[in-house]
This record gives C-alpha cells, structure tokens and sequence, in this order.
C-alpha cells in the first residue's frame, strides 16, 4: 500500500505507527495506520519538530507538547480541543465536568473529544465516563482505540483499574 501524499511523516511509536499531516500554520491530522503505511521521513520542519516531540513524550509522559496547531472544526470543537490541552499529564476529568466548565452537555463534549484530529498531541484520552469507565477513540468500548487510551493514561501514571483490560500494544 503506498504512502499517501498527504502525509507528512510517518513514524514508529509504542502506539503503533502514526502519521502525520501539516499545513502552512500548523498540525492538522495524526492518523493511526498500519504497518502497511511505509514510514516516512519528514518532510517539512514543523513534522521534524513533532516527530522529536512525540519521541520526547513517549519518554517522558509528563512532556508538553508546543506545537502550531491547524485543526478546522466548530468553533465548540476548538474550544473543547483547547480546554483538552489545559488538563495535565496524569489526571482525568470526567465528560460531565470538562462539559460543566465549558458550559456544556457531557455528549456534546464526547462529540468533539471524537473528532479530535490530534489525538495524543490533543489529549482526548484524559476525558472518561463519570463512572471512570473508558471509551476509546471514537467512542469505542472494546478494541484498538480504548487499548490505545487505557496504554496513554497508563504511561502518564493514571492508576488504571484491572477492568480496563490494557493489551501492550504492538502484540
């Protein structure tokens, strides 16, 4: 399978190989692809500078990304994405609470958390259920997006209940 042309790099990380997509003003898309997506090299600075990035916070989970941001979305969507950004490595908020401060409903916040182009970078994963139950990426409740969270909130030091089934990711 050939590399898209939209991707800008193409990387190996503890999540499986992840590709990214800029533009002139900053990161649109981090996409989850499979190891039939060649790795890619990349092409433009700003790709260089979060390839180093994301290095640097798989190795130190309390890392912050700075990073030039384009993602599109609603005018909801960017402020939910922005409030994702201000919630610290190693804690979580609920959908209801992040959705209370943002004077909000907790689906609608789900909503945007689920079309969230950035995730990792944008961290979508630090939002659970108020029961502290998980949904994956994408709403999911079984499968590769909730391993994908349980293996995040895990590596940024969340204690992570035995209910949440965590599969080391790459096996």
């Amino acid at each position: 399978m050939p590399c898209s042309p939209d991707y800008d790099l193409v990387m190996d990380s503890p999540l499986g190989r992840l590709a990214l997509r800029c533009s002139d003003r900053g990161l649109m898309a981090l996409d989850y692809v499979t190891g039939e997506v060649p790795l890619r090299d990349p092409r433009n600075p700003l790709s260089s500078r979060a390839a180093t990035q994301l290095r640097h916070y798989f190795n130190d989970p309390a890392f912050i990304f700075d990073l030039p941001l384009d993602l599109g979305g609603t005018p909801f969507q960017q402020r939910i994405w922005s409030a994702l950004c201000r919630i610290p490595s190693g804690e979580v908020l609920s959908y209801g609470g992040l959705a209370r401060r943002q004077g909000s409903g907790p689906r609608a916040v789900g909503g945007a958390c689920r079309a969230n182009p950035l995730p990792v970078i944008v961290p979508c994963h630090r939002v659970i259920a108020a029961d502290g139950s998980l949904c994956g990426y994408g709403g999911e409740t079984r499968g590769a997006g909730l391993e994908i969270k349980s293996w995040l909130l895990a590596h940024e030091g969340v204690l992570v209940p035995p209910s949440w089934r965590i599969i080391p990711m790459g096996s």
